[in-house]
């Protein structure tokens, strides 16, 4: 089995930067969960979740210094949308959502190419694996980085390289190519894993206000979603499209499920109960690549970004945040949307094209970068993050159907090398 010892003093870094408003936390977590993770004085090396070939391999510290960004590799909110989290080649740089402003970065003497960052909600505790030509740290490892005490305080080592991470208070997911190990928090105890289709995208999503974690992976076969109930020792495979899944989305309490395939014209919400499809609604007839998509914590709304340039908000039909009507309604079709084509009423007539659902908002994107989007804590409100820099916030009129309105936008790669 896997062995501890203690890590490496911390190391003082005179040169990293800081917000005041973070010192040197903004929200440290609760009381249990942050007790279970300070008694974590080692870190605990799996290799590919062997345990005969487990080892002690304590984390390494390292200096900081700053230094201009040249690549930006990675950008993404936290579970509730507060904060965002950059990785470049130099470190990671962390941002308050509402007000915008930089909380912290965290940039490396010896490279610092970081390819993946995940923030635990408002948390001390991050989690890097590395990237570029001179990676922070090795691609098959992951590095869970407490930034109260500006250390590693625990480490997964694989043999095959990291596709992506999720965060739970209680639990981390690793995704690799083909397979999923899902580890506690307050020990790293390895405690599920799951085989998957080819998953170069890293795609994997699990609930976060759930008593019961729900997780959502791809399946073994193109266009299947797995759904597993961890609590209730339940897995449920739903065949979402007949090509192959670009992007989905999990509700907040884990209750309600969105998909896209690599057409991008349609997405589909299911059950994840049963598997029952709820809602269909179109982004548009051409083939597009699907970024991101996004529940609002209600799940009223969803938003979707694409390679089209457009970030489209759509209504869903039913309060699908209700985990009850979810169950008694298992075939749900009702009245179609104020959204619906005007064509509808020729429905079975001519092609499912004119009887679709649209979106009820549209955003113009800057330029022809990535971007990912989530919904803010004002109503009706839409943050936007890109690979060019760009953070943007937006409000949309879900009556008017018109395009959202810009609120605010800024670039902070321009603000970090302006620093």
């Amino acid at each position: 089995m896997a062995t501890v010892s203690p890590l490496p003093p911390p190391v003082q870094h005179p040169n990293t930067s800081s917000s005041p408003m973070l010192q040197p936390c903004v929200e440290q977590l609760d009381e249990q969960h942050k007790q279970q993770l300070q008694t974590q004085e080692a870190a605990v090396v799996q290799i590919d979740n062997d345990p005969k070939q487990s080892h002690l391999n304590p984390c390494p510290t390292h200096g900081f210094i700053d230094k201009s960004i040249s690549t930006l590799y990675r950008v993404s909110f936290n579970q509730n949308g507060s904060c965002f989290a950059i990785g470049t080649d130099c470190g990671i740089s962390v941002y308050s959502c509402d007000p915008y402003c930089e909380m912290f970065r965290r940039y490396f003497d010896n490279g610092g190419g970081i390819g993946i960052v995940e923030m635990l909600f408002r948390s001390n505790i991050l989690v890097f694996v590395g990237n570029g030509d001179n990676p922070q740290y090795h691609r098959n490892k992951v590095i869970i980085w407490d930034d109260h005490q500006i250390r590693c305080i625990g480490e997964l080592r694989f043999r095959s390289a990291v596709r992506g991470v999720r965060l739970r208070r209680d639990c981390i997911v690793v995704i690799l190519e083909q397979k999923i190990f899902i580890y506690n928090f307050a020990d790293l105890k390895l405690v599920h894993q799951i085989e998957t289709i080819s998953n170069p995208k890293g795609l994997c999503e699990i609930s976060q206000t759930a008593v019961s974690p729900v997780l959502v992976c791809p399946g073994l076969q193109n266009g299947q979603v797995r759904v597993d109930h961890f609590t209730l020792k339940r897995t449920k495979f739903i065949f979402a499209h007949d090509s192959r899944i670009a992007s989905f989305a999990l509700s907040h309490e884990g209750n309600v499920l969105a998909t896209a395939s690599i057409k991008g014209t349609l997405i589909r919400i299911f059950s994840t109960q049963d598997g029952t499809l709820l809602q269909e609604v179109r982004r548009g007839a051409d083939r597009a690549e699907i970024h991101s998509v996004s529940f609002d914590p209600t799940a009223q709304w969803l938003a979707v970004s694409s390679d089209k340039g457009t970030v489209h908000v759509f209504r869903l039909k039913v309060n699908l945040g209700n985990q009850d009507k979810t169950r008694t309604t298992p075939n749900f079709r009702g009245t179609l949307a104020a959204a619906s084509s005007p064509l509808s009423f020729i429905k079975g007539v001519l092609p499912k094209y004119f009887s679709s659902e649209w979106s009820v908002a549209q955003f113009r994107l800057p330029g022809d970068s990535e971007f990912i989007v989530t919904f803010g804590h004002e109503k009706n409100t839409l943050l936007i993050l890109g690979l060019d820099g760009s953070f943007i916030r937006c409000k949309f009129d879900p009556s008017s159907g018109k395009e959202m309105t810009q609120m605010e936008i800024h670039n902070f790669l321009k603000s970090e090398k302006a620093s």
